[in-house]
């Protein structure tokens, strides 16, 4: 795995995290919600994209 890849998805992690934070702080619990589950559901499309490079080598080493 590239460390550019995880470098990408812990700045993800961070912004996330700061912008609940801040809605939290800001009496905004339901945006804030939202927030966190619209940056899972883009880590999972980054990770998924990279599932598939893997399963396409995998493939590729055991000639299937």
């Amino acid at each position: 795995m590239d460390v550019t890849f995880l470098l990408k998805l812990a700045g993800v992690g961070f912004l996330i995290a700061a912008a609940c934070q801040i809605l939290q702080k800001t009496g905004r619990e339901e945006m804030a919600m939202m927030l966190s589950l619209g940056g899972i559901v883009a880590v999972l499309f980054l990770l998924v994209g990279k599932m598939g490079e893997l399963f396409l080598e995998i493939r590729s080493v055991f000639g299937l």
